[in-house]
């Protein structure tokens, strides 16, 4: 069980670091979806420290199991709030999103478990 733990753990603080940094470095398709859905730019750095936070919180909770937890609902939250954003401009361009929530669920539930 443990195995699988730290392979979604690891598979979703990798996801979610990837998707921080496309906000740290401004990458010109999510500028566009962001203004889609309504979303100032001037959120793009404080959403990429937010998920990047999440990440190494995932990280740190292979050892740690209560940061682990906390910083995997705070994925699950953030990501249910991206697609709710999504849904409320009527874009339905959030696929990742529901990737990226999956895996932090699945983090969460697996760290839950052990």
């Amino acid at each position: 069980m443990f195995a699988a733990y730290l392979i979604v753990t690891l598979l979703a603080a990798a996801a979610t670091i990837f998707s921080a940094t496309l906000d740290f470095i401004r990458y010109k398709q999510i500028l566009i979806n962001m203004q889609k859905v309504g979303v100032p730019e001037s959120w793009i750095t404080i959403l990429g420290i937010l998920k990047a936070a999440g990440a190494l919180g995932l990280l740190v909770g292979i050892g740690v199991p209560a940061i682990g937890i906390a910083a995997a609902i705070g994925l699950t939250l953030f990501f249910i709030g991206a697609i709710i954003t999504h849904l409320r401009a009527h874009d339905h361009s959030f696929g990742l999103a529901i990737i990226f929530l999956l895996l932090a669920i699945a983090a969460l539930a697996l760290r839950i478990v052990l």
